[in-house]
């Protein structure tokens, strides 16, 4: 069960169009940067449709589970299975940290302190806007020993998998620049390895969710967790069309300035 937080499963009272078009926004936001969009769906769903941190990180994680799960395959049609598959061993390295990662994340979201868990949140989206800089810039690889390169993808992806945890996020934004670091990996490869290594990270999370009296809350919201999946899907797919469209240099500061404001807002909502 869970300690310090409250297990009354909130309802949203949003109509399926504002929540469709609120999970189409975010998604084009994502999609012109490559990602699901998850780390700003999270403060929305705080600040805009009111859900108190834990059930906004539940709803998020089914959200990017939904968002993931249909990403999957137009990916690995954009980069051959044969090439993905001759770089298992990225994604078992990283595994080996990040499903342990996901199970103690989650563990430790629904035991925090609902004021706790929104300044931790708050950090986190200070993470996420620096690493989404740090992706956008041009990323060189460490070119580490095998016998360093192997333990340090697996703490990395102990990190990522908590992180992941507890925003509720795939870990996109944090695992492209780490495979691109570690393994030396274009960052088409990385993007494709990415989501591999996020699926069954984010079903283990999900999993250990579900064992808590608070996750609840997506049964009070299934309709509007699938709608705003949906407009997420939607958006994302337009997004990936407007690439190229806005320059990053316009673009990625204005998603970090949006970052840091939620992170703030998070946090003096504690």
């Amino acid at each position: 069960m869970t300690t310090g937080q409250n297990l009354a499963p909130a309802r949203s009272t949003h109509t399926a169009p504002v929540v469709f078009v609120a999970g189409a926004a975010i998604g084009v936001l994502g999609g012109m940067i490559g990602l699901g969009g998850a780390e700003f769906r999270l403060p929305l769903l705080i600040s805009l449709f009111g859900f108190a941190a834990l059930s906004a990180v539940i709803l998020n994680k089914a959200m990017s589970l939904v968002v993931v799960l249909v990403a999957l395959p137009a990916r690995l049609a954009a980069v051959p299975a044969a090439e993905i598959a001759a770089r298992w061993p990225i994604a078992v390295n990283l595994l080996a940290g990040s499903l342990l990662g996901a199970w103690l994340g989650a563990t430790w979201a629904v035991r925090m302190r609902s004021a706790t868990l929104y300044k931790v949140l708050a950090a986190l989206m200070v993470l996420m806007a620096a690493a989404l800089v740090f992706t956008h810039t041009t990323l060189g690889t460490l070119s580490l020993p095998l016998w360093a390169q192997v333990p340090s993808g697996v703490v990395a992806g102990f990190g990522i998998g908590v992180v992941a945890a507890i925003m509720g996020v795939a870990g996109g934004e944090l695992l492209i620049p780490t495979i691109v670091l570690l393994f030396g990996q274009d960052i088409k490869t990385a993007g494709s390895l990415s989501l591999l290594v996020s699926l069954p990270t984010m079903m283990v999370a999900f999993a250990r969710y579900s064992r808590d009296g608070s996750f609840a809350v997506l049964g009070a919201n299934l309709r509007f967790t699938l709608v705003m999946a949906a407009g997420s899907v939607a958006g994302a797919t337009l997004g990936g069309l407007l690439v190229g469209v806005f320059s990053d240099l316009v673009l990625i500061p204005v998603l970090t300035v949006i970052l840091l404001v939620s992170a703030v807002k998070l946090a003096r909502h504690a």
